[in-house]
């Protein structure tokens, strides 16, 4: 038996058996932390096979790192998607905006179902997101940044205006989760899960706020302003299910309610400068836009 060349196929084996185990290692992980003992022989190898996998994976990198850079560079759709910001910001709203109205309708039904107003407040939430990027949409689907810098920075102002309505429903969100100690709870794993993805919105909403404001469109700071700001009411939930799902009794619930309501207001208070910003900078360069057309049609009136 050739050992070089058998180490080279467990450490390198084929993309197929690479793809099988990721499920496969993942799920019986999983099986065993919830339904196993630590102890148990089972629950070694799912540890054993998930350390084998992560290990296989990372070897690989490197091949994917060129992979993707090849694919990046060559695929005429993926060239499409990386130069053109529009179709980035446009697909993104259209799914955004999906995702909102029907959770939104959701959050209704229970609310009308269960009369309680904690479902009213997260629909009413869900609601002024979905209202947000539908006016977003409109605007991206039709025109490229800059073409009509007064439509965006009245679609801009309005959306500066439906975070404060926004707001108010998510104030009385926070209101229920402290004072009725309305708050999230799942298991273990789905709250890991829920942490990365939540942590990820949040970086990747930081970076796309960042990143969009060269291209001067009002349109596009508002889309990311929308994600950072849902990203942040993101953050205020997962610290709710976190508390629920893993206090151990060393947090009473007038401590965990003090620190729900700090972070809710936090965030409120964000919300608002945000809200406030955006009013305040639409409105003020709508004015030197309406100056500079009034200055134009009076020179052609000369």
């Amino acid at each position: 038996m050739d050992i070089k060349k058998l180490g080279k196929t467990l450490l390198f084996p084929h993309m197929a058996v690479m793809l099988v185990l990721l499920p496969v290692s993942a799920v019986f992980l999983v099986y065993s932390m919830v339904f196993l003992g630590t102890e148990s022989v089972t629950a070694i190898i799912s540890y054993v096979l998930a350390a084998y996998t992560l290990t296989v994976w990372c070897f690989k990198i490197p091949y994917l790192i060129r992979f993707f850079k090849t694919f990046k560079d060559e695929n005429r759709y993926a060239r499409r998607w990386r130069d053109d910001p529009r179709l980035r910001v446009t697909l993104s709203l259209y799914g955004t905006l999906a995702w909102n109205t029907a959770y939104a309708v959701f959050q209704l039904g229970l609310g009308f179902w269960h009369h309680s107003f904690w479902f009213f407040s997260l629909a009413a939430y869900y609601i002024s997101l979905a209202v947000m990027r539908f006016f977003l949409v409109r605007h991206t689907r039709r025109f490229v940044p800059g073409e009509r810098m007064k439509e965006e920075l009245i679609r801009y102002r309005r959306c500066g205006s439906i975070f404060l309505v926004m707001n108010l429903a998510f104030a009385l969100m926070v209101f229920f989760m402290v004072y009725w100690n309305r708050t999230f709870h799942h298991h273990e794993i789905t709250t890991i899960a829920m942490a990365a993805y939540t942590f990820g919105s949040l970086t990747m909403a930081i970076i796309g706020a960042v990143k969009y404001r060269r291209y001067n469109s009002p349109v596009y700071s508002a889309s990311k302003g929308i994600s950072l700001a849902a990203a942040c009411v993101s953050m205020l939930t997962l610290e709710s299910t976190m508390l629920t799902t893993f206090g151990d009794g060393t947090m009473d619930l007038f401590a965990q309610r003090i620190l729900l309501g700090v972070s809710g207001g936090v965030i409120s208070v964000f919300i608002i400068l945000m809200a406030g910003y955006m009013i305040v900078q639409g409105t003020k360069r709508i004015k030197l836009l309406q100056k500079d057309e009034d200055s134009s049609d009076g020179k052609e009136r000369e």
